[in-house]
Order: structure tokens, then sequence, then C-alpha cells
């Protein structure tokens, strides 16, 4: 069997350096300039925007879970919404505070009649964590959830999605 630091292929597909040791055999070492962890070399900022996105996002995904913030917030919003050049609010109903490698989370929600709320609370929970902490590298000290409404079957949507004719 070759030793694979003999045969020539060593740091071909990785950007390695082959670099002589002084008992004539060779060691690879990473072939970055100034050596050191890249983790040093600079600082990442993430801004509570980013954060309550990607929360918002990942709460709506689960089932269950109608709508994100309070009454007055989604009337609002509706409204900004229709205006021309307005996009969905995916902050709505999320407040994040940030810090350099911890971030803590209120959501406000409207469940959806007939759910189990624990439930529902719950796989928020553990969505929004997932999400936040795969995305962000920041761990998620704290999830509050404030269950504001139920939607009701016969009730109408504050926010009727568009129709097309």
């Amino acid at each position: 069997m070759t030793d694979m630091t003999d045969s020539g292929r060593t740091g071909a597909a990785t950007g390695d350096k082959d670099i002589p040791d002084t008992s004539g055999g060779r060691r690879t070492q990473p072939g970055r300039r100034g050596g050191g962890d890249p983790a040093t070399r600079g600082r990442t900022t993430i801004a509570d925007g980013v954060v309550e996105k990607i929360a918002g996002l990942a709460a709506r995904d689960v089932v269950g879970v109608h709508a994100m913030g309070s009454g007055l917030s989604r009337t609002f919003g509706a409204v900004r919404d229709r205006v021309p050049g307005g996009s969905k609010s995916v902050t709505r109903g999320v407040k994040a505070e940030v810090g350099e490698v911890q971030t803590a989370l209120d959501l406000e929600i409207v469940v959806d009649y007939g759910v189990s709320i624990s439930e529902v609370s719950r796989e928020v929970r553990e969505n929004v964590i997932a999400a936040v902490e795969r995305m962000t590298g920041l761990e998620v000290v704290e999830v509050n959830i404030a269950v504001s409404d139920v939607k009701l079957p016969d009730e109408e949507d504050e926010e009727p999605e568009p129709r097309l004719q």
C-alpha cells in the first residue's frame, strides 16, 4: 500500500502545500497565508432582523400556525401588503434580541381551531431553534411563545390570499 504523502497527490484537491521535514519525508500544511484559525481573523455580526426572518419562516412552517402577530399588527400588515411594491412581512409577530453568541426570541402566533396549542408551541419552538442555530451558529437561549388568537373555521381571514381570475 502506498503512503498518500509520498504519492505526489498530497494536497492536489485541497490546496495543501508539501513541506519537507528534516527526516526526508513530507508533511502537509493547510495552504493558507498567515496561518492560524480562520475563526480568529475577523468578526461576524448578525442583525436582529436576520434572526427574526429566519424564526418567522420557521414558525410558519409548523402545521397549526395560522398567522403571526397580534390582531392589530396583522391588520396593519394586511394594509401594508396591499400597497404596490409591498410584501408580506415575515418578521410580523417575531422579536429577537441578538448578542455576540446567543439570541432570545419572542413569538406571537395565531393557531388554527382544533389543534393542540401545547403541541403546536412545542413544534414551533423546536423548528425555530433548529433553523436559527443551523443558519446563524448562535445559541438560542429561549423562545417565548404567546398565543394571541385562535382562527375559527367560520371566521374570514383578515389577510385574504390573492385570488387568480
